[in-house]
């Protein structure tokens, strides 16, 4: 996906090159439209989430253990009810456990990319999310958010967390806000990428890899 994906790697956005619809259907009131697309999910086969996202208020705690140590990040279920619903869906299957980062940004945006079940910028969870809390977007140190082909309503798996201050447009959903392991983040950045998608821009040098991804309630 671009935060753009490789295929956006040109513009140093965080993406995705995965194969989507473009857009999503118009769901029922309280639903959210989860959209089946092409996109490879490397083995997995999660299916599609419930249509109701369950929580429509609260926050969430994610707790993201990598090879390089442990982030925790919030999610506010108000602001994203259906991103917040669809990686609890897929937390919930270890969609996400022993799967790699695979891109870091050093350059013009500051961000890991990550939730690629294939490691390799075109992977997802077979389906699409619709986009949620962009009006008046910014990306501060700590934002979590979506990651896209570019297109409205294209998010799947791949999201991307931000280690300084990036200067993105209000288009990537951002659902979380990370709570401790900024360090964690900021140290994977220092020891740099390997440039393949340009300069700043790339597969982190040292491998990150998610042992495992786990969501639970907290109010």
């Amino acid at each position: 996906m671009c935060v753009a994906a490789v295929a956006c790697s040109s513009s140093a956005k965080p993406s995705s090159t995965t194969a989507t619809t473009g857009a999503a259907a118009t769901p029922a009131a309280g639903t959210c439209a989860f959209t089946p697309d092409s996109s490879p999910t490397g083995g997995h086969a999660p299916g599609l989430p419930p249509a109701a996202p369950g929580r429509t208020s609260g926050t969430e705690t994610v707790t993201l253990v990598l090879s390089q140590g442990v982030v925790t990040f919030r999610v506010d279920d108000a602001k994203t009810p259906c991103t917040a619903a669809s990686f609890r869906f897929l937390a919930g299957k270890g969609f996400f456990d022993s799967t790699r980062c695979h891109r870091l940004t050093t350059e013009g945006i500051f961000v890991l990319q990550c939730g690629d079940p294939t490691g390799t910028g075109t992977g997802g969870p077979g389906y699409t999310i619709p986009d949620e809390n962009l009006a008046g977007a910014t990306y501060p140190a700590g934002t979590v958010a979506m990651a896209n082909t570019g297109a409205p309503h294209t998010g799947g798996s791949q999201f991307f967390l931000v280690y300084a201050a990036s200067p993105l447009p209000p288009q990537y959903t951002p659902f979380g806000s990370v709570t401790s392991g900024l360090a964690v983040l900021q140290g994977i950045a220092k020891a740099g990428e390997n440039d393949s998608n340009g300069p700043g821009d790339g597969a982190p040098k040292q491998p990150v890899v998610i042992r495992t991804f786990r969501v639970a309630a907290t109010s």
